[in-house]
């Protein structure tokens, strides 16, 4: 007996040490040095992408519309249901641990040349247990609880990818606000640049010329206004699908009144908890770890235990005879013998794909490093042109009352109506101009949070 007690303990230690018990542990070789360049921010080691969205987006205008977005979403709604898919097929892999019982009962009449015939029942309950090869249960298990972290990871990209759209959608209706009316007090001071140029004319000091060409000048100012309307009905329309809802205005705010906590990206290292596509590379290499196992717990032995107990009369004359109990156990060892070269190619092929797992995952920290960079960048060009840009405007509207006011008074003859569409046309382009690097500023800071991982914070 303790020969058999010490065979035994020798043959779990071996299984243990081939790895097949294994749980996963990140790769100790994972580079992450250096992923977002020569730049990084801050002090804090989570960074920005740990904030919850209701953190970095303050206003509640916004606030209502995202909340509304995460609650009416076909696509998280489906993600819902595919969370509870797996956790459904994840019961089945723990169940596998339990035996099945089955109850069959079964009745039988027989006759031999017209003779009064034979009557036999039986009440049989089946058991039946596939323990499986050493290990093999196990890794299924763990393999099905990757599969469900998979599926929460997938609703957590849905949900930063949805937080990132309603953002972007309506701060782009904000900036198209500020330029409509930015184009229509344009519009309203050409059409009195035409009326001025007509009286000059009618006093002799113009020509028609100078009117036709003003007059072409605010049309084509008055005509942008329908383009812009155009566009802010198509992003209302845009966020209204978002939403799941029938087309209808959309309230916001104004682009002056986007405030974001300062950045601070944190260390790399947080991307592998912030962001859903690391996470989900790295959830695949996981699983692929556990197929390896599973792969290796193919080259041992399969136990299935069954047993039988019931009721029967089998062989009585008449079906009131008594029966009796019958019962019988059996217990099968199965061991692979001629599929090893099988049982070894496939071991190769799961352990190869592992090893393109870990390349993917790696691959997804570099990748995400850049698109950090990038955004960071980004910001700091449009945060650094932003002063620059106000100055232009302030230097080119002192231009043009100069140049209108010469025009006017006929002070200067060197002064035409070309000067002063030419700094007309320079003031539009420059309040636009401005009006668009204040967007690409809003732009790049949700970029930048939605590569640090931010928006993908479920609820607690």
């Amino acid at each position: 007996m303790k020969k058999q007690i010490l065979l035994l303990t020798i043959a779990l230690t071996s299984l243990t040490s081939c790895g097949i018990y294994k749980s996963y542990e990140r790769p100790v070789d994972l580079q992450t040095d250096g992923l977002y360049g020569a730049v990084q921010t801050g002090n804090d080691p989570q960074g920005t992408g740990a904030m919850h969205w209701r953190e970095f987006f303050t206003d509640p205008t916004l606030q209502a519309l995202i909340e509304k977005a995460l609650a009416q979403n076909t696509s998280m709604k489906q993600t819902d249901l595919q969370i509870l898919e797996a956790q459904e097929y994840l019961k089945c892999s723990k169940l596998a641990y339990i035996p099945s019982l089955v109850f069959s009962p079964q009745g039988q009449l027989s006759s031999f040349d017209w003779a009064a015939p034979n009557k036999t029942y039986s009440l049989p309950i089946t058991a039946s247990w596939q323990l499986g090869s050493f290990g093999q249960l196990r890794n299924t298990k763990k393999s099905a609880e990757v599969t469900v972290e998979q599926t929460k990871v997938v609703r957590m990209a849905v949900q930063q990818s949805l937080v990132a759209n309603v953002a972007n959608l309506y701060y782009t209706l904000c900036m198209l606000d500020a330029e409509l009316a930015i184009t229509e007090q344009t519009a309203e001071n050409w059409k009195q640049s035409v009326e001025l140029t007509k009286n000059l004319m009618q006093a002799g000091r113009s020509n028609k010329a100078a009117v036709s060409q003003s007059e072409a000048n605010y049309l084509n100012v008055a005509a942008s206004v329908y383009d812009l309307k155009e566009a802010i009905t198509q992003a209302e329309n845009a966020i209204c699908t978002i939403l799941g809802e029938a087309p209808h205005h959309i309230e916001r705010t104004s682009l002056e009144a986007f405030q974001a906590p300062a950045v601070q990206t944190g260390l790399p290292l947080a991307l592998l908890q912030n962001r859903p596509d690391v996470r989900q590379a790295e959830l695949k290499l996981a699983n692929s770890f556990y197929n390896v196992n599973l792969a290796k717990a193919a080259f041992y032995p399969s136990l299935t235990i069954s047993g039988t107990l019931g009721f029967t009369n089998s062989g009585g004359g008449v079906i009131v005879n008594p029966g009796k109990f019958i019962w019988n156990a059996l217990g099968q060892l199965t061991q692979p013998l001629f599929a090893n070269g099988a049982l070894r190619a496939k071991k190769k092929v799961a352990e190869m794909q592992m090893e393109e797992a870990k390349m993917a995952f790696q691959q997804s920290l570099i990748a995400a490093g850049n698109e950090v960079n990038t955004a960071l960048a980004t910001l700091q060009k449009t945060t650094g042109k932003q002063d620059l840009i106000s100055a232009q405007i302030t230097a080119l509207s002192d231009a043009l009352q100069a140049t209108e006011a010469l025009y006017r008074d006929n002070v200067s003859r060197s002064v035409n109506y070309l000067n002063v569409l030419t700094a007309q046309t320079g003031l539009l382009s420059a309040q636009l101009g401005q009006i668009s690097n204040q967007f690409a500023t809003v732009q790049a800071t949700i970029n930048l949070y939605q590569a640090l991982g931010g928006g993908s914070i479920t609820e607690q």
